[in-house]
C-alpha cells in the first residue's frame, strides 16, 4: 500500500477514536457537575466549561501551527494526543468545578490532534487526492461524534460518568499509538524562517486568497453553532413532551454527521474533478436554504428529515474549505495556516452559541434557524464573488509569505 493511503487510513482511526473521546465526555459535564453537587449557577459553570477549551485553543492554536512548521505535524499530533491522554484521564478524579475549568483551559491550550490530522493529510496526499483525503478524514470526525455519546451514554449509565472519562482518555491513547507506529510523515520541509506568531497574523492578513477562507470558516463554524443552544427547547416543542426530549435531541443532533459519514467521502472525489471552490458553493448553498426550510416543519419527523437532507449539502463545506487552505499556501506554511484556521473555526464555536443564545431568548426560536441560513447564503454570495480567486490554486509563493 502506498504510504499516503497508509497514512490516511491510520489517521481516519486516529480521528474516529479521537473525536468519539471527545464526545463521549463532554455532552456529559452538565451532569457531572450535578454529581459533584454544583447545584448553583449550574448554568454559568456550564458556559464557563464549555467555552474555555474554545477560548484557550484559539490563543494557542497559532503557537503550535508555527512549531509544526518547524518539526512537523506528526509530532504535534503525538503531542496533542498525550495531552487529551492524561487530562481525560485526571477528569475522573476531580472533585469540585474549578477542577474541570482548568483541565478543560489545559485542553483548549495542549490540543490539536484533528486539526493537526488533517495538516498531515493536506500536506502528504497527492494533489489529485486530496479533496477524497480531506473529506475521509470529516467522515472519521462525524462518525465518531455518532460513535461517542452512544458509548460514553452506555458507560456512565452502568458505571458512573467517571469510568466514562477514564475511558475516553484510553480511547485517545490507543488513538495516539496508531500514529507513532503506523504513520509516517513525508514531504515534510522544516520552515527556517524566524517569525513570531503576531508574523504570521501579518502573513495571512496579505494572503488575500487565504484571509478570505478565514473568514469563511468563522462566519460558518459561528452560523452553525448558534443553533446549539435551542435545538432541544425546539425539539420539546415540536415533540410535546420533556420527556423524551434528550433522547430525541441526540438522535436529532446526529443525522447530519450520519450524512457526513456516508456522503463526505462522494463530495471529496468530486471536488477533486471540478475544484474546492464549486464544491463549497453548492455545500452552502444547499446548507443555507435547508436551515431556512427548518422552520417549515412542525412536526417531529419532517423536522428530522429536512435535518438530515442540511447534513448531506453541509457535509461539503468543511472540507472543501481545508482543501482551499492547502491551495493557497505554501506547504512550510501549511502547519500555520491549520492552526489559524483552527483558530478562526474556535473563535466561531465560541461566539454562535452565545448568539443563538440571545436571539432565542428575545425572538422564537425559528429566527435563529433563519438567521443560521441568511449566515450561510451570504457566505455563499462572497464564495460567489470570489470564485476566480478561489479557483485560481495555488497562489504565488512569494505573496503567501506576505512579500
Amino acid at each position: 500500500m502506498e504510504i499516503w493511503k497508509r497514512n490516511l487510513w491510520v489517521l481516519w482511526i486516529g480521528v474516529f477514536f479521537t473525536a468519539a473521546s471527545f464526545s463521549m465526555v463532554i455532552p456529559f459535564l452538565p451532569l457531572f457537575l450535578l454529581q459533584l453537587g454544583v447545584e448553583e449557577n449550574t448554568e454559568l459553570w456550564s458556559g464557563l466549561i464549555f467555552g474555555s477549551a474554545f477560548f484557550a485553543g484559539a490563543i494557542a492554536s497559532p503557537f503550535w501551527g508555527r512549531v509544526a512548521d518547524k518539526y512537523g505535524r506528526k509530532p504535534m499530533i503525538v503531542r496533542a494526543g498525550i495531552a487529551l491522554f492524561v487530562i481525560y484521564t485526571l477528569m475522573a478524579f476531580v472533585t469540585n468545578p474549578y477542577q474541570i475549568l482548568g483541565l478543560r483551559i489545559l485542553q483548549g491550550l495542549l490540543s490539536g490532534f484533528i486539526p493537526g490530522a488533517v495538516a498531515l493529510v493536506g500536506t502528504n496526499t497527492p494533489g489529485k487526492h486530496v479533496g477524497y483525503a480531506l473529506s475521509l478524514i470529516s467522515s472519521g470526525s462525524a462518525a465518531g461524534q455518532i460513535a461517542g455519546p452512544l458509548f460514553g451514554g452506555t458507560i456512565a449509565h452502568f458505571v458512573g460518568n467517571r469510568w466514562a472519562f477514564a475511558t475516553g482518555g484510553i480511547i485517545v491513547g490507543l488513538a495516539t499509538l496508531l500514529i507513532i507506529f503506523w504513520v509516517r510523515e513525508e514531504n515534510f520541509k522544516p520552515s527556517k524562517e524566524k517569525g513570531s506568531v503576531l508574523k504570521d497574523f501579518k502573513v495571512a492578513l496579505n494572503n488575500h486568497t487565504f484571509l478570505l477562507v478565514l473568514i469563511l470558516t468563522l462566519v460558518v463554524s459561528c452560523s452553525v453553532m448558534t443553533i446549539e443552544p435551542v435545538l432541544p427547547l425546539y425539539v420539546v416543542k415540536l415533540s410535546g413532551s420533556a420527556d423524551s426530549a434528550a433522547l430525541l435531541a441526540g438522535i436529532i443532533f446526529s443525522l447530519p454527521a450520519i450524512a457526513s459519514v456516508l456522503f463526505a467521502p462522494r463530495w471529496g472525489r468530486w471536488a477533486d474533478k471540478v475544484g474546492f471552490q464549486r464544491v463549497l458553493f453548492i455545500g452552502l448553498l444547499g446548507g443555507g436554504l435547508g436551515m431556512l426550510a427548518h422552520v417549515l416543519f412542525a412536526h417531529i419527523w419532517g423536522f428530522s428529515i429536512i435535518r438530515f437532507i442540511f447534513g448531506i449539502f453541509f457535509c461539503a463545506v468543511y472540507p472543501a474549505l481545508n482543501g482551499l487552505v492547502v491551495k493557497s499556501t505554501p506547504d512550510d506554511f501549511r502547519g500555520r495556516a491549520f492552526s489559524l484556521n483552527q483558530t478562526a473555526n474556535q473563535l466561531g464555536g465560541m461566539i454562535g452559541p452565545m448568539i443563538g443564545g440571545f436571539i432565542g431568548g428575545i425572538f422564537p426560536v425559528q429566527v435563529v434557524f433563519i438567521a443560521t441560513g441568511i449566515l450561510l447564503l451570504a457566505a455563499m454570495a462572497a464564495v460567489h464573488l470570489n470564485a476566480g480567486e478561489l479557483k485560481g490554486g495555488k497562489i504565488r509563493r512569494s505573496l503567501a509569505h506576505g512579500k
